[in-house]
Protein backbone atom coordinates (compact mmCIF):
# COMPACT_ATOMS: atom_id res chain seq x y z
CA UNK A 1 0.00 0.00 0.00
CA UNK A 2 1.22 3.50 -0.98
CA UNK A 3 -0.01 4.22 2.75
CA UNK A 4 3.01 2.42 4.42
CA UNK A 5 5.98 4.57 2.51
CA UNK A 6 8.06 5.72 5.24
CA UNK A 7 10.06 8.84 5.01
CA UNK A 8 12.99 7.29 7.15
CA UNK A 9 13.32 4.52 4.99
CA UNK A 10 15.39 6.86 2.57
CA UNK A 11 18.70 8.61 2.67
CA UNK A 12 18.69 11.92 0.97
CA UNK A 13 19.78 10.87 -2.13
CA UNK A 14 16.91 8.31 -2.49
CA UNK A 15 14.05 10.10 -0.99
CA UNK A 16 14.91 12.81 -3.57
CA UNK A 17 14.49 9.69 -6.60
CA UNK A 18 11.46 9.04 -5.19
CA UNK A 19 10.02 12.27 -5.22
CA UNK A 20 11.11 13.04 -8.89
CA UNK A 21 9.43 9.90 -9.48
CA UNK A 22 6.02 11.42 -8.03
CA UNK A 23 6.56 14.77 -10.09
CA UNK A 24 7.78 16.72 -7.11
CA UNK A 25 10.90 18.91 -7.45
CA UNK A 26 13.76 16.89 -5.49
CA UNK A 27 14.60 20.21 -3.11
CA UNK A 28 11.01 19.21 -1.76
CA UNK A 29 12.54 16.25 -0.21
CA UNK A 30 15.75 18.30 0.90
CA UNK A 31 13.27 20.32 2.85
CA UNK A 32 11.38 17.21 4.09
CA UNK A 33 13.83 16.09 5.73
CA UNK A 34 15.51 19.11 7.49
CA UNK A 35 12.35 19.29 9.45
CA UNK A 36 12.59 15.80 10.27
CA UNK A 37 16.11 15.32 11.13
CA UNK A 38 17.55 19.33 11.84
CA UNK A 39 14.47 20.95 13.26
CA UNK A 40 13.27 17.30 14.62
CA UNK A 41 9.35 18.22 14.02
CA UNK A 42 7.43 15.25 12.27
CA UNK A 43 3.89 17.17 12.27
CA UNK A 44 3.19 17.80 8.69
CA UNK A 45 0.98 20.83 9.41
CA UNK A 46 4.20 22.61 11.23
CA UNK A 47 6.20 22.44 8.12
CA UNK A 48 5.80 26.00 7.49
CA UNK A 49 7.71 26.54 4.02
CA UNK A 50 6.09 23.79 1.84
CA UNK A 51 2.29 24.54 0.33
CA UNK A 52 -0.30 23.34 2.11
CA UNK A 53 -1.67 21.61 -0.61
CA UNK A 54 1.89 19.92 -0.93
CA UNK A 55 2.04 19.10 2.86
CA UNK A 56 -2.41 17.40 2.66
CA UNK A 57 -0.77 15.40 -0.57
CA UNK A 58 2.51 14.09 1.46
CA UNK A 59 0.91 13.36 4.67
CA UNK A 60 -1.65 11.12 2.75
CA UNK A 61 1.07 9.39 1.21
CA UNK A 62 3.90 9.04 4.12
CA UNK A 63 4.75 8.43 7.56
CA UNK A 64 7.29 10.59 9.67
CA UNK A 65 7.57 8.47 12.58
CA UNK A 66 8.18 4.83 12.93
CA UNK A 67 8.69 4.29 16.92
CA UNK A 68 7.18 5.13 20.05
CA UNK A 69 8.52 5.00 23.41
CA UNK A 70 6.41 3.37 25.69
CA UNK A 71 9.25 3.04 28.53
CA UNK A 72 12.26 4.92 30.22
CA UNK A 73 14.25 3.51 33.10
CA UNK A 74 16.92 5.89 34.33
CA UNK A 75 20.13 4.50 36.22
CA UNK A 76 21.89 6.32 39.37
CA UNK A 77 24.49 6.14 36.91
CA UNK A 78 23.35 8.52 34.12
CA UNK A 79 22.51 5.99 31.74
CA UNK A 80 19.40 6.03 30.12
CA UNK A 81 17.19 3.01 28.87
CA UNK A 82 14.12 3.33 26.97
CA UNK A 83 11.62 0.38 25.24
CA UNK A 84 10.25 1.69 21.81
CA UNK A 85 7.25 0.03 20.07
CA UNK A 86 7.04 0.03 16.76
CA UNK A 87 3.75 0.10 14.78
CA UNK A 88 3.57 -3.87 14.29
CA UNK A 89 3.51 -4.08 18.05
CA UNK A 90 7.22 -5.07 17.85
CA UNK A 91 9.80 -3.66 21.23
CA UNK A 92 12.97 -2.47 20.84
CA UNK A 93 15.66 -1.27 23.00
CA UNK A 94 17.79 2.06 22.74
CA UNK A 95 19.95 2.98 25.68
CA UNK A 96 21.94 6.49 26.00
CA UNK A 97 25.45 6.28 27.86
CA UNK A 98 26.35 10.02 29.24
CA UNK A 99 29.92 10.33 29.25
CA UNK A 100 32.25 13.58 30.29
CA UNK A 101 32.29 15.12 26.60
CA UNK A 102 29.90 13.00 24.72
CA UNK A 103 26.22 11.23 24.85
CA UNK A 104 26.54 7.86 23.48
CA UNK A 105 23.38 5.54 21.95
CA UNK A 106 23.43 1.88 21.42
CA UNK A 107 20.76 1.02 19.03
CA UNK A 108 19.29 -2.23 17.85
CA UNK A 109 19.43 -3.60 14.13
CA UNK A 110 17.19 -6.56 14.69
CA UNK A 111 13.53 -7.87 16.93
CA UNK A 112 15.54 -10.39 19.18
CA UNK A 113 18.21 -12.01 17.65
CA UNK A 114 18.86 -15.34 15.51
CA UNK A 115 22.28 -15.79 17.12
CA UNK A 116 21.38 -17.41 20.50
CA UNK A 117 24.38 -16.62 21.80
CA UNK A 118 24.08 -18.47 25.35
CA UNK A 119 25.05 -15.59 27.60
CA UNK A 120 23.02 -12.84 25.96
CA UNK A 121 19.77 -11.88 27.00
CA UNK A 122 18.34 -10.68 23.90
CA UNK A 123 19.26 -14.32 22.10
CA UNK A 124 16.86 -15.61 25.15
CA UNK A 125 13.67 -13.35 23.56
CA UNK A 126 14.43 -15.89 20.03
CA UNK A 127 14.52 -13.52 16.39
CA UNK A 128 11.33 -11.62 15.04
CA UNK A 129 12.30 -9.81 12.32
CA UNK A 130 14.52 -7.50 10.69
CA UNK A 131 14.12 -3.68 11.91
CA UNK A 132 13.50 -1.22 8.80
CA UNK A 133 15.95 1.51 7.77
CA UNK A 134 13.44 3.85 9.61
CA UNK A 135 13.02 2.06 12.79
CA UNK A 136 17.31 2.18 12.99
CA UNK A 137 16.80 5.54 13.41
CA UNK A 138 13.75 6.51 14.66
CA UNK A 139 15.46 5.27 17.80
CA UNK A 140 18.25 8.35 17.68
CA UNK A 141 15.10 10.60 16.67
CA UNK A 142 13.18 9.05 20.21
CA UNK A 143 16.49 9.00 22.23
CA UNK A 144 17.06 12.73 21.23
CA UNK A 145 13.85 13.95 22.59
CA UNK A 146 14.90 12.42 26.40
CA UNK A 147 18.14 14.99 26.43
CA UNK A 148 18.26 18.23 27.40
CA UNK A 149 17.56 20.71 24.19
CA UNK A 150 21.09 21.71 24.44
CA UNK A 151 22.27 17.99 24.45
CA UNK A 152 22.78 16.11 21.48
CA UNK A 153 23.90 12.22 20.53
CA UNK A 154 27.44 12.32 19.78
CA UNK A 155 28.17 9.00 19.16
CA UNK A 156 26.01 5.51 17.78
CA UNK A 157 27.05 2.01 18.38
CA UNK A 158 24.87 -0.89 16.49
CA UNK A 159 25.27 -2.76 19.50
CA UNK A 160 21.87 -3.03 20.76
CA UNK A 161 19.32 -6.17 19.74
CA UNK A 162 20.16 -8.76 16.76
CA UNK A 163 23.13 -8.83 14.47
CA UNK A 164 23.51 -5.66 12.30
CA UNK A 165 25.18 -7.63 9.15
CA UNK A 166 22.53 -9.97 8.93
CA UNK A 167 20.29 -6.54 8.29
CA UNK A 168 22.41 -4.87 5.91
CA UNK A 169 20.56 -2.92 3.40
CA UNK A 170 18.68 -1.20 6.35
CA UNK A 171 21.86 -0.67 8.25
CA UNK A 172 23.69 0.80 5.27
CA UNK A 173 20.46 3.22 4.49
CA UNK A 174 21.13 4.14 7.94
CA UNK A 175 24.43 4.77 8.28
CA UNK A 176 23.88 6.95 5.11
CA UNK A 177 21.51 8.92 6.80
CA UNK A 178 23.23 9.71 9.91
CA UNK A 179 26.11 10.27 8.53
CA UNK A 180 24.39 12.83 5.93
CA UNK A 181 25.99 16.37 6.40
CA UNK A 182 22.76 17.97 5.57
CA UNK A 183 20.90 15.44 8.13
CA UNK A 184 22.28 13.88 11.37
CA UNK A 185 25.56 15.19 10.22
CA UNK A 186 27.75 12.17 12.69
CA UNK A 187 31.22 11.40 11.29
CA UNK A 188 31.63 8.13 10.20
CA UNK A 189 34.58 7.44 13.27
CA UNK A 190 31.63 8.33 15.47
CA UNK A 191 30.15 5.41 14.61
CA UNK A 192 30.44 2.02 15.54
CA UNK A 193 28.86 -1.67 14.01
CA UNK A 194 29.18 -5.35 16.15
CA UNK A 195 29.27 -8.04 14.62
CA UNK A 196 29.45 -11.28 15.74
CA UNK A 197 31.82 -12.60 12.79
CA UNK A 198 29.39 -12.64 9.87
CA UNK A 199 32.81 -12.74 7.85
CA UNK A 200 31.14 -12.55 4.64
CA UNK A 201 29.38 -9.17 5.08
CA UNK A 202 32.30 -6.93 7.08
CA UNK A 203 33.81 -5.67 3.81
CA UNK A 204 30.61 -5.03 2.09
CA UNK A 205 29.67 -2.91 5.83
CA UNK A 206 33.39 -0.87 5.90
CA UNK A 207 32.46 -0.11 2.12
CA UNK A 208 29.37 1.96 3.11
CA UNK A 209 31.39 4.55 4.85
CA UNK A 210 34.47 4.39 7.34
CA UNK A 211 32.69 3.28 10.54
CA UNK A 212 34.66 1.44 13.21
CA UNK A 213 34.18 -2.33 13.36
CA UNK A 214 33.33 -3.99 16.84
CA UNK A 215 33.82 -7.70 16.55
CA UNK A 216 32.37 -9.49 19.97
CA UNK A 217 35.01 -12.30 20.06
CA UNK A 218 34.29 -13.54 23.76
CA UNK A 219 36.85 -16.38 23.33
CA UNK A 220 40.31 -17.33 22.36
CA UNK A 221 38.87 -21.24 20.87
CA UNK A 222 36.52 -22.65 18.50
CA UNK A 223 36.10 -24.92 20.92
CA UNK A 224 34.78 -22.28 23.57
CA UNK A 225 33.40 -19.92 21.02
CA UNK A 226 31.46 -22.72 19.19
CA UNK A 227 28.97 -22.54 22.75
CA UNK A 228 29.23 -18.88 23.44
CA UNK A 229 28.82 -17.59 20.03
CA UNK A 230 27.08 -20.30 17.97
CA UNK A 231 27.50 -18.67 14.26
CA UNK A 232 31.39 -19.33 15.11
CA UNK A 233 30.72 -22.86 13.63
CA UNK A 234 29.40 -21.49 10.54
CA UNK A 235 32.82 -18.60 10.61
CA UNK A 236 35.72 -20.14 12.74
CA UNK A 237 38.06 -17.80 14.25
CA UNK A 238 40.80 -18.69 11.60
CA UNK A 239 38.58 -17.10 8.97
CA UNK A 240 37.41 -14.48 10.75
CA UNK A 241 40.57 -13.25 12.20
CA UNK A 242 42.20 -13.69 8.86
CA UNK A 243 39.71 -11.55 7.29
CA UNK A 244 40.09 -8.67 9.63
CA UNK A 245 44.04 -9.00 8.76
CA UNK A 246 43.26 -8.49 5.00
CA UNK A 247 40.71 -5.63 5.22
CA UNK A 248 42.16 -2.28 3.92
CA UNK A 249 40.35 -0.16 6.49
CA UNK A 250 42.19 -1.97 9.10
CA UNK A 251 45.23 0.47 10.60
CA UNK A 252 46.62 1.88 13.78
CA UNK A 253 44.20 4.45 13.00
CA UNK A 254 41.59 2.49 12.43
CA UNK A 255 41.47 -1.15 14.60
CA UNK A 256 39.16 -3.41 14.80
CA UNK A 257 37.46 -3.44 18.36
CA UNK A 258 37.11 -6.31 20.46
CA UNK A 259 34.77 -7.27 22.94
CA UNK A 260 35.27 -9.87 25.45
CA UNK A 261 32.53 -10.46 27.48
CA UNK A 262 34.27 -12.26 30.51
CA UNK A 263 32.64 -15.06 32.16
CA UNK A 264 33.02 -17.19 35.42
CA UNK A 265 34.45 -20.07 35.10
CA UNK A 266 34.37 -20.35 31.53
CA UNK A 267 36.95 -17.67 29.20
CA UNK A 268 38.14 -16.00 32.27
CA UNK A 269 41.83 -17.68 33.10
CA UNK A 270 45.25 -16.93 32.63
CA UNK A 271 45.71 -19.53 29.60
CA UNK A 272 42.62 -17.60 28.09
CA UNK A 273 44.21 -14.78 28.19
CA UNK A 274 47.41 -16.00 26.99
CA UNK A 275 45.94 -17.32 24.06
CA UNK A 276 43.59 -14.40 23.65
CA UNK A 277 47.31 -12.53 23.54
CA UNK A 278 48.61 -15.28 20.19
CA UNK A 279 45.37 -15.00 18.49
CA UNK A 280 45.91 -11.32 17.75
CA UNK A 281 48.63 -10.08 17.71
CA UNK A 282 50.05 -8.36 14.97
CA UNK A 283 46.28 -7.42 14.48
CA UNK A 284 45.61 -3.13 14.75
CA UNK A 285 43.21 -3.36 17.55
CA UNK A 286 42.08 -2.46 20.88
CA UNK A 287 40.37 -5.07 23.13
CA UNK A 288 37.33 -4.34 25.53
CA UNK A 289 37.01 -6.32 28.54
CA UNK A 290 33.53 -6.59 29.88
CA UNK A 291 33.15 -8.71 33.07
CA UNK A 292 29.01 -10.39 32.39
CA UNK A 293 26.16 -8.58 33.08
CA UNK A 294 24.04 -10.83 34.82
CA UNK A 295 20.43 -11.45 33.94
CA UNK A 296 17.99 -14.21 34.69
CA UNK A 297 17.82 -16.16 31.22
CA UNK A 298 22.10 -16.75 31.99
CA UNK A 299 23.49 -20.28 33.07
CA UNK A 300 26.43 -17.79 33.50
CA UNK A 301 27.84 -14.84 35.78
CA UNK A 302 30.82 -12.17 35.99
CA UNK A 303 34.01 -13.65 37.14
CA UNK A 304 34.66 -12.28 40.91
CA UNK A 305 37.12 -8.59 40.25
CA UNK A 306 40.11 -10.34 40.92
CA UNK A 307 39.91 -12.48 38.21
CA UNK A 308 38.79 -9.42 36.14
CA UNK A 309 42.04 -7.73 37.12
CA UNK A 310 44.03 -10.40 36.56
CA UNK A 311 42.53 -11.54 33.18
CA UNK A 312 43.15 -7.66 31.88
CA UNK A 313 46.68 -7.52 33.59
CA UNK A 314 47.41 -10.58 31.58
CA UNK A 315 46.46 -9.05 27.76
CA UNK A 316 47.85 -5.95 28.98
CA UNK A 317 51.05 -7.39 29.78
CA UNK A 318 51.05 -9.42 26.46
CA UNK A 319 51.23 -6.27 24.03
CA UNK A 320 46.65 -6.05 23.74
CA UNK A 321 45.51 -2.28 24.13
CA UNK A 322 43.12 -3.48 26.51
CA UNK A 323 40.01 -1.23 28.52
CA UNK A 324 38.24 -3.02 31.07
CA UNK A 325 34.61 -1.75 30.77
CA UNK A 326 32.68 -1.56 33.88
CA UNK A 327 29.03 -2.16 33.61
CA UNK A 328 26.71 0.64 33.44
CA UNK A 329 23.07 0.49 34.65
CA UNK A 330 22.69 -2.48 36.30
CA UNK A 331 20.51 -1.62 38.62
CA UNK A 332 18.02 -0.44 35.32
CA UNK A 333 18.09 -4.00 33.79
CA UNK A 334 20.55 -2.72 31.35
CA UNK A 335 22.16 -5.92 30.40
CA UNK A 336 20.62 -5.93 26.10
CA UNK A 337 17.03 -7.42 25.35
CA UNK A 338 16.26 -7.14 29.17
CA UNK A 339 13.65 -4.75 29.50
CA UNK A 340 11.80 -5.82 25.90
CA UNK A 341 11.93 -9.39 27.61
CA UNK A 342 9.88 -7.64 30.29
CA UNK A 343 7.71 -5.94 28.19
CA UNK A 344 7.00 -8.85 26.15
CA UNK A 345 5.64 -10.43 29.36
CA UNK A 346 3.82 -7.37 29.79
CA UNK A 347 2.28 -7.74 26.90
CA UNK A 348 1.22 -11.41 27.08
CA UNK A 349 -0.62 -10.74 30.62
CA UNK A 350 -2.52 -8.07 29.47
CA UNK A 351 -3.28 -10.17 26.43
CA UNK A 352 -4.51 -12.61 28.32
CA UNK A 353 -5.83 -11.01 31.79
CA UNK A 354 -9.41 -10.81 31.99
CA UNK A 355 -11.16 -7.16 31.94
Amino acid sequence: MHRQQHLKNHSREALRERFRADGLPAYRADQVLRWLYVQAVEDWSAMSDLPLALREQLAADWQTRALDCVHVARSQDGTCKATLRAHDGAVVEAVLIPEERRQTLCISSQVGCPLACSFCATGALGFARNLTTAEIVDQVCRMQELLDPDERITNVVFMGMGEPLLNLPAVAEAIRILTDPKLFALAPRRITVSTAGVVSRIEALLDIAPVHLAVSLHAPTDAVRDVLVPLNRRFPLADLIATLRELDGVSPRRPVFFEYTLIDGVNDSERDAERLVALLRGLPCKLNVIPMNPHPDAPHGPPPSAVVDRFTARVHAGGLRVTLRRNRGTDIDAACGQLAAREAAAAVDRAVSPG
